[in-house]
């Protein structure tokens, strides 16, 4: 089981975005960020939240309790939903 400063790290990278960069849209010091994906610190609920709503994940992804991603699909029309869900069927079986 991957533990917060594994799957922060993880995250932060795959969108592209350096400590720097993460902290100021999260309106904290670079230092924090650096902490958190140390291991040094462990963030406070609200900061899991605001991690939980800037990558798009679960709570329960970041605590490394559920191994799924999710996938924030409210903002398109039905027709684009009923086709990402065909391509989830085709792939899942």
């Amino acid at each position: 089981m991957q533990d917060f400063s594994e799957i922060a790290k993880r995250l932060r990278q795959d969108k592209g975005l350096t400590q720097t960069q993460l902290a100021q849209r999260m309106w904290v010091q670079k230092s924090i960020i650096s902490a958190y994906e140390t291991g040094m610190r462990q963030p406070s609920l609200d900061m899991i939240i605001r991690y939980a709503k800037e990558f798009h994940v679960t709570t329960d992804y970041l605590l490394g309790l559920d191994a799924r991603k999710t996938l924030d699909i409210s903002n398109l029309t039905e027709a684009q939903q009923a086709i990402l869900q065909q391509l989830l069927t085709e792939f899942h079986g």
